[in-house]
């Protein structure tokens, strides 16, 4: 199937192909290597966080407030 035929799919069904291929994406994200650069900045973020210490919130209710924001 060629990039034309994928553009003539519905978009619900092109939408399912996206979720399928970011998926396998995700379960293969252990063959893209990261950068020095990439290596630094998580580093840098994951100590920001230790020295923080602060877990955040639930993703639940965090989008209920960007939910009710809208």
């Amino acid at each position: 199937m060629d990039l034309a035929s994928l553009r003539q799919l519905p978009v619900e069904q092109r939408m399912h192909l996206v979720e399928e291929l970011w998926d396998s994406i995700a379960a293969d994200q252990g063959a893209l290597p990261l950068t020095d650069e990439q290596r630094v900045e998580l580093d840098r973020r994951l100590d920001a966080y230790e020295a923080d210490g602060n877990p955040g919130r639930p993703a639940k209710e965090a989008l209920d407030d960007i939910r009710q924001r809208l």
